[in-house]
Parts: structure tokens; sequence; C-alpha cells
């Protein structure tokens, strides 16, 4: 299976692999799911910033690609942004809306944060990890230990715990993900049927009852259709 992420076979990938193939096995199969609704929607926006498509991995490992996913730090949506983050990065987030729930604007989003951090830092395990832990603080491993070697950096007590893990789990997803059966896992794609829908602009806050009536379906639908949502009604514009 071919991949345009660097991919690396080393003892702490393989630890993720294991996590994910026994302990972990019943979350990943959930993710491998709901990949099956989000990889074909994602990747397109992935490859309008040139990015490397197999990048949507790393939304799976950050949310397994749920948009209600919230973190302890108060990260939201399926690219886990903090609200700071998100704003500089153009998605509104205020009473009515948050868009870091909207999975397409995220994604707009995200990429132009993981641009801007490839640019930085030259390579994408590091560019990862900055996405994780901040790149100030990748910034400032690099100097201190003079490499820019992530495997090197780990090595030392300094990058948290989490950001250690954080590139080798990214890695173990896409290598299970790309190849499921191998894993024993069922294969997602072959059942999934992506919803149609069309887009439109209302020029008014608009009650979403009233919404899902016009439109003949449910106000849960209309919901899950637009997970920004935060109230009963549409943004006034």
């Amino acid at each position: 299976h071919q991949f345009d992420i660097p991919i690396d076979s080393n003892e702490h990938v393989l630890l993720w692999i294991d996590f994910f193939t026994t302990r972990g096995r019943r979350f990943f199969s959930r993710w491998l799911e709901r990949s099956a609704q989000y990889i074909p929607i994602l990747q397109p926006i992935l490859a309008q910033y040139d990015l490397p498509k197999d990048m949507v991995y790393l939304a799976m490992i950050e949310s397994g690609f749920s948009p209600q996913a919230y973190s302890w730090a108060h990260a939201s949506g399926v690219w886990q942004f903090i609200a700071p983050t998100g704003k500089r990065y153009g998605l509104n987030i205020d009473f009515w809306i948050d868009e870091r729930l909207d999975y397409e604007k995220a994604t707009h989003a995200a990429s132009k944060y993981l641009s801007a951090l490839y640019k930085m830092f030259k390579d994408w395990k590091l560019a990862w990890a900055a996405y994780n832990c901040g790149e100030g603080k990748i910034k400032r491993a690099v100097e201190k230990f003079g490499t820019n070697n992530f495997w090197q950096l780990i090595q030392e007590n300094y990058l948290p715990k989490e950001t250690k893990n954080y590139v080798p789990k990214l890695m173990a997803a896409a290598i299970i993900a790309k190849n499921p059966e191998h894993y024993g896992f069922s294969k997602p794609f072959d059942t999934y049927e992506l919803n149609e829908f069309d887009s439109i602009t209302l020029e008014y806050a608009t009650d979403i009852a009233l919404i899902a009536k016009a439109a003949e379906t449910d106000e849960t639908a209309l919901k899950n259709l637009n997970p920004s949502l935060l109230t009963f009604a549409t943004p006034p514009i």
C-alpha cells in the first residue's frame, strides 16, 4: 500500500499497531466505520492545498472522525482545534455557530495550519508534532538538542508524552486503515453510501424546525448535516 506521507516502521509505530489491533480494537473499528463517511469529503480539500491525502489520518487520531469530539483541552471537532487557533485560521466561533464542528470548513483551516507548519519545519513529522503541542515547543526542542530528527527528539526528556506518541500513532493508524483486512478489520468502504445534499445560504436567522419542514426532513438530520449550529436557528448574516 502506497503512502504519500512519511511512514516509518520502528518499535514506536509497531507498539501502536499492536495497541489498535488488541486493546484498542473496538474503538479503532468505530474510527474505520466513520472514515468511510469522512475520507471522501476531507481528502479533496487537503488536495486543494497540495497536501498529502493520507494526512486525513491525522483527523482520525485526533477525533476518530467524530465532529462532536471535545477534549479536556477544550479542542473541538474533527481536527480538534482550540478556539484561538481555529479563529486564527478563519473559523467563526460565537453564540450561534462553532465552525470547528463544520468538518469541511475545519479541514480548510487545518490545511492552512498544516501548510504553515510544514513551511516552518520542512519536515512532516515535526509539523505533526507541532500540530499537537504547538510550534514554539518544537522550535525550542530543535534548537535545544540540535537535531530536526523527530525520533531523536523523543529520546530526550523534553516533549510531552502525548506528542512523543502522536507521530507513531498517526503512522500506525494510516498503516492499518489503508489495509484493514490484513489486520483483521472489515473494510468499511463497501457498505457505506454517501449522503447527497445541497447547500443554501439564508440571509436571516431562521428556525431549524422551519427549515426542516420546508426541506421535508427532520431536525436531527438537519443538525447532523450542520454540526456547527449551536442553537435552534441559523445565525443572522
